[in-house]
């Protein structure tokens, strides 16, 4: 028995996206005969960056849990137990930027995410994340998923009960779609064109013009021609400098050639395919050679992104952690599970002044809400609800408004 802790302890140490086990998985061939898994794509910038983004940006939202009354009046569930799970640290080694970073790269890649659940009782004390490629996942005849995977020649074998599966895009109960596998060949596609323009520049010959003599030259004049070339024209010091040629000597300028101009611009469309299979804008990552339809501004192509790419993920985050670690009682007690988008907008003062103005203003936000979400105190009254007076219905234009009464409650 102290064997089989001991082994199960094993498993249940966090692997982060550094351990050089997460990532070894299947070699598929692409077209282009480069081989292609989660190590090689994450070897492109372009791969690299769009899921850094995305699960970067994932993670550092709020996880919220809540809880609502009869009124359909929301607050944030702090004593639930699975607030300081989700919220803080999902399990002893990773903090909840860590284990969510972990979820969001799964998905980014794998199209699948899974976390080990573990109860005391009916309470859930801990989720550890597993490795996606490790997984096998199938039907059993009484309509249960079973969940099955070795680790460290350890087997594990568990139902949908003792796992959490979070499903990427493609909606099948057993799995979402790879986003390594569906986009082999243009991950392969991009890293033949790196190895390509790595080799041109490790074995090529780029010098940056020609000296041509009407004679053979000597060796003597042959080194006194190189020498007096890097010493007076080579470095930026040099710049500019005019080279006096005398003799019939003529000085050819060299340019890139067609071929190696057409593999720089494949370089850049490749850029743009992966950008396109992880919907991500290529401006996001560095990429600014061409205007986008996302909008006719920066921050038209950000809201865009929020709304097309990261709203899914979220949601299919939330609703996966809620079916599946909610019991009947919490959602009879109006408990929910959301991230707080306006994490967002902790680093735009301007755009979260202008939302709790809008907010404050109209009356769908107190002036304590919005101290609680910057991080100050509670003042008195300022928990009552205020509105502009000014848009009144014309058939009340003109009237002198009715006071309340001394004492009374405004």
């Amino acid at each position: 028995m102290n064997l089989w802790r001991k082994a199960a302890g094993l498993f249940r140490r966090p692997l982060s996206l550094t351990h050089p086990e997460v990532w070894r998985g299947t070699h598929e061939p692409s077209h282009s005969g480069e081989s292609v898994n989660a190590h090689s794509v994450l070897g492109l910038s372009a791969a690299w960056a769009c899921v850094n983004l995305l699960s970067g940006t994932i993670s550092s939202l709020p996880l919220m849990v809540y809880t609502a009354d009869r009124n359909r009046a929301r607050t944030v569930a702090r004593k639930h137990p699975l607030y300081r799970l989700l919220h803080d640290s999902p399990n002893f080694d990773q903090t909840a930027v860590d284990f969510w970073d972990f979820v969001a790269s799964s998905l980014e890649l794998w199209g699948n995410a899974y976390a080990r659940i573990y109860r005391n009782g009916a309470k859930i004390t801990s989720l550890e994340p597993i490795r996606p490629d490790i997984i096998t996942v199938r039907r059993l005849k009484n309509g249960d998923i079973e969940y099955r995977w070795t680790h460290e020649g350890v087997s594990f074998v568990f139902t949908q009960n003792d796992v959490l599966h979070i499903r990427g895009f493609g909606g099948n109960p057993l799995g979402g779609l790879s986003t390594i596998g569906y986009g082999r060949n243009t991950f392969g596609l991009a890293s033949a064109i790196e190895r390509a323009a790595g080799t041109t520049f490790a074995n090529g010959l780029r010098p940056s013009g020609t000296l041509t003599f009407e004679k053979w030259l000597t060796p003597e004049q042959r080194t006194t021609a190189e020498d007096k070339l890097v010493s007076k024209f080579v470095g930026s010091m040099n710049a500019g400098r005019p080279m006096v040629l005398e003799g019939g000597t003529k000085w050819e300028q060299l340019t890139i050639n067609p071929e190696d101009a057409q593999m720089l611009q494949s370089r850049g469309l490749s850029v743009e395919e992966v950008c396109r299979f992880f919907g991500v804008p290529p401006f996001m990552v560095g990429h600014t050679e061409k205007t986008t339809s996302w909008g006719s501004g920066l921050e038209q192509q950000v809201l865009g992104f929020q709304k097309f790419t990261l709203r899914r993920r979220l949601k299919r985050i939330e609703q996966a952690l809620e079916k599946q670690l909610l019991t009947p009682q919490d959602r009879a007690d109006g408990i929910t599970i959301e991230f707080s988008l306006e994490g967002l907008l902790r680093g735009d003062s301007a755009g979260r002044s202008a939302f709790y103005n809008a907010g404050l203003q109209n009356g769908w936000i107190t002036i304590n809400e919005v101290r609680a979400l910057e991080n100050m105190p509670p003042v008195e009254g300022g928990d009552i609800p205020r509105m502009q007076m000014q848009n009144v219905p014309i058939t009340q234009a003109g009237q002198t408004p009715t006071l309340p009464a001394q004492g009374a409650q405004p």
